[in-house]
């Protein structure tokens, strides 16, 4: 079994309206059963949102909230953010305005 890794000790900080997310992995079936070899999987475009910055500041000084919060699970562009490593990690940092949508269940 599969341990979930911590997010709780990242050792990144994103400044203002950014964002850090952990790609999700990419769908290996299709709706109709077939799987797919690696080389024709698409680039994920879900996440799960490991840290949130403070918000944009504003021209009068006063911080704008982010959206999103840690732990939500969002949907972005497909070539949106930029892609690093951190601690072993590949994860996704970009601006509040490239995700799309916030995942509700």
């Amino acid at each position: 079994m599969a341990k979930e890794k911590d997010s709780s000790n990242l050792k990144i900080r994103p400044l203002d309206d950014r964002v850090v997310v952990e790609p999700l992995d990419a769908e290996e079936k299709t709706a109709g059963g077939i799987l797919l070899p690696d080389a024709a999987q698409q680039k994920p475009q879900r996440g799960k949102v490991l840290a949130v910055g403070p918000g944009k500041l504003s021209d009068k000084g006063e911080r704008h909230a982010v959206a999103v919060a840690k732990g939500d699970e969002v949907i972005y562009g497909r070539y949106s953010g930029n892609d690093v490593k951190v601690d072993g990690r590949d994860v996704k940092i970009m601006r509040e305005s490239d995700i799309l949508a916030k995942v509700v269940k």
